[in-house]
């Protein structure tokens, strides 16, 4: 009998099979090599069922924006060998509670944000990787079409302070392109600041850029790590917790 189950991890399996071969496309167009590039799934309004569906297709890499959220399905799927990165917006209050299961953070935007995020995993003994999220907007944080993250002037300096602080590690940028914007000149820009960060700091090596819409341009201006949401997960309607 084909139940529920099978006919999402049928819907879930053509996704992935569809957005590998987009990757695919890209990454020869751009002469690069699909080991190169990490897709994350964003889960972000899915159950942890769908995590789990993932996982037994060989996904890994799961993104979540919202904490209540990604702490519950990280407990949830506990048992499974993947690596959380949350991608949202990120209050000092919740820093305890995205460092006790996040891998990967992409959107350190201030110093009081670091501050907090170091005290919190020094207390609960891990390291947690960090991306300084980098705002491509005209004109930096907060202008026309913004879409989060710290201005041109401040990067270095925050990049410094997650560099120096205990119980993180500095692994490289995010962004997010700019409504309306030519995203091939904002992933470039993205791509010039993270060579920048890179040269002071080799091993920040991560470059978090591109979604559902625009990710071909992502990896034609290097980057390592693809945030996929409704191209993996389909416009189905989402689950409510």
């Amino acid at each position: 009998m084909h139940d529920v189950t099978d006919t999402r991890r049928e819907e879930i399996a053509a996704g992935l099979a569809e957005l590998e071969g987009q990757v695919d496309e890209a990454c020869r167009t751009a002469g690069r090599a699909r080991s190169e590039i990490t897709v994350i799934a964003v889960t972000k309004t899915y159950p942890a069922s769908d995590v789990r569906l993932l996982a037994e297709l060989g996904v890994r890499d799961i993104g979540e924006n919202r904490d209540q959220e990604a702490h519950d399905k990280a407990a949830e799927c506990a048992d499974l060998d993947l690596t959380w990165h949350f991608i949202g917006q990120l209050q000092t209050n919740k820093a305890r509670s995205v460092v006790s299961y996040a891998d990967l953070i992409h959107s350190i935007d201030r110093p009081r944000l670091v501050e907090a995020l170091s005290r919190e995993a020094v207390r609960a003994g891990r390291e947690v990787g960090c991306l300084i999220q980098v705002a491509l907007e005209d004109g930096g944080e907060g202008g026309p079409g913004a879409r989060g993250g710290v201005a041109s002037a401040e990067i270095m300096r925050l990049a410094e302070a997650v560099a120096g602080s205990p119980g993180l590690r500095l692994r490289g940028v995010m962004a997010v392109a700019p409504l309306g914007g030519d995203p091939d000149e904002a992933f470039a820009r993205l791509y010039g600041v993270a060579q920048t960060i890179q040269k002071e700091h080799p091993s920040a090596d991560v470059i978090s850029a591109g979604m559902s819409g625009d990710f071909a341009h992502a990896i034609a201006n290097g980057a390592t790590h693809l945030r996929v949401g409704t191209a993996l997960l389909g416009r189905r309607k989402p689950f409510v917790r």
